[in-house]
């Protein structure tokens, strides 16, 4: 299983928020890139990037520090928030990161979706946020009317390879991982999943990967110290 360290960006620095909630902010780094740079010094092979401007503007506010920490790296990076056109897959796609996230966007922009599959392949992937059992979208504000099962069904058959899951409740919350929902998806779908969201112990990291799942994302538990990334890439590797 791929341990994938995540940096949320806001205003060009590291921050976390509680709950998916904008008014509950914490930054815990003003240079995301000495943040990647300690991933990489760890173990860590891949880093997971959210743009929290992006994800409610739907334009690339933190494309600079993003460029900025693949180039210090080298690392495989994925970003993610506000990615809702081609213009946009393609200017991340063309500055050299790995891998764009579709999340309001998969949801809301089935056209949208199947073009940038067609076109790019496993270089993209879909970010599937639940909340209450339905998919959460536009920065997590608000609940849309697609089920999370079936809107997870309905990625494999658009052929989507790589679905990040975050269960909203759990998010930044330091309770856990919702493991018998990355169970259920992980018998039930034929992608590669990670997991996301809770995972705050090393005890999570090894549920999760004798599940065989693909990866699982770790944010608030590094930066508080509750998990040594170090261990945990052991753990789950």
């Amino acid at each position: 299983m791929v341990i994938y360290p995540a940096i949320d960006l806001y205003d060009g620095k590291a921050v976390r928020l509680f709950k998916g909630d904008y008014a509950q902010m914490t930054v815990y780094n003003e240079n995301p890139v000495s943040v990647a740079l300690d991933f990489k010094a760890q173990g860590a092979t891949h880093i997971h990037l959210v743009d929290l401007e992006g994800a409610k503007s739907g334009a690339t506010p933190n494309l600079e520090t993003v460029c900025a920490i693949k180039k210090a790296t080298g690392l495989f990076c994925e970003i993610g928030g506000g990615v809702r056109s081609m213009e946009v897959v393609q200017r991340y796609l063309d500055a050299g990161i790995d891998r764009v996230i579709l999340g309001t966007a998969a949801v809301t922009d089935e056209v949208f979706l199947r073009e940038a599959v067609t076109v790019y392949g496993e270089r993209i992937a879909v970010g599937i946020d639940i909340r209450d059992g339905f998919a959460a979208i536009k920065g997590w504000t608000e609940k849309s009317g697609e089920r999370a099962m079936d809107f997870c069904e309905k990625m494999q058959k658009v052929g989507v390879k790589t679905l990040i899951c975050t269960d909203i409740s759990r998010d930044g919350a330091m309770q856990g991982a919702n493991h018998s929902l990355y169970r259920e998806l992980s018998e039930k779908c034929n992608m590669n999943i990670i997991a996301s969201g809770g995972v705050s112990s090393l005890e999570d990291v090894r549920k999760l990967a004798a599940m065989e799942i693909h990866g699982a994302i770790i944010g608030k538990a590094y930066y508080t110290g509750a998990v040594n990334l170090k261990e945990a890439i052991e753990v789950a590797g």
